[in-house]
């Protein structure tokens, strides 16, 4: 579970909620059929119309990416094992790589130590394992462009619902009561949207292209480490290069660790 998440969409609502009610609106006043329709069908709708039914399908996965917390090696763990694969390899040869297959979950790590067993020169295996993380980040934009997109609809359409309950309601001023209560209840689709809009949505969008970004930097640190290892760098070379991958501190803590070693 992806806490972050969580806590921050739970917040979001009692800020709204809260906030309603220490003004002296009452929450039920969000309970309103007609701007809800307009802005989650609405909202729903126009993105069905953006995006093809192939890209609308990861819905449900994306959904899942931000509200689960993957779990995968650090960025020092990972340094280590290169180091680790450096040492083995200039003491046993890159046929013994072989091993570490069997015991590796990652699928982008694995394809990159079988690229190496296989023998394929330093520049090949450079060019496949990039081409990859470029297709994987063109496939996480567009599952973070269909919440961009929401965030940009939604608001709008709050405008127009707003738009709608306000013809409703001007359509007769004979009850001067009934007039002010039909005016607020036109608002409420405004407040849903923008809600909507720039508390999920767009949101959502950022948290999607932050864990991209970190799935992508981490993917780049292995490709530095297995040509590093291809080239026959040494465990100390290699934790050298790729400590370029994590913060000062992390890069000190690194350090010790050797030491005591």
């Amino acid at each position: 579970m992806d806490i972050a998440s969580l806590v921050g969409l739970l917040l979001g609502i009692i800020a709204v909620g809260v906030g309603m009610v220490l003004k002296g609106v009452s929450v039920t006043a969000l309970i309103n059929p007609a701007a809800i329709l307009i802005i989650i069908i609405g909202t729903a709708a126009a993105v069905i119309i953006a995006f093809p039914s192939s890209t609308l399908r990861k819905v449900p996965s994306l959904f899942k990416i931000l509200f689960t917390e993957e779990k995968q090696k650090s960025n020092m763990e990972l340094i280590e094992m290169f180091g680790e694969l450096a040492d083995q390899t200039r003491k046993e040869g890159i046929l013994s790589l072989e091993g570490k297959l069997n015991t590796t979950d990652d699928p982008f790590l694995k394809s990159a130590l079988q690229l190496v067993v296989d023998g394929h020169d330093p520049e090949y295996i450079r060019d496949v394992l990039v081409g990859k993380i470029d297709l994987m980040e063109q496939r996480h934009e567009e599952g973070a462009a269909i919440f961009t997109q929401a965030g940009t609809y939604a608001p709008t359409l709050g405008v127009l619902g707003a738009v709608v309950g306000l013809i409703a309601a001007l359509a007769d001023m004979s009850d001067i009561d009934a007039l002010g209560y039909a005016i607020s209840a036109a608002f409420v689709a405004t407040l849903l949207g923008i809600f909507t809009g720039y508390v999920l949505w767009h949101p959502f969008a950022n948290k999607l292209r932050e864990k991209s970004k970190k799935e992508v930097q981490q993917k780049e640190l292995m490709v530095e480490g297995i040509l590093s290892i291809t080239n026959g760098n040494s465990s100390v070379m290699v934790k050298e290069k790729l400590g370029s991958f994590l913060t000062s501190k992390e890069f000190s803590k690194l350090n010790e660790g050797d030491q005591d070693a």
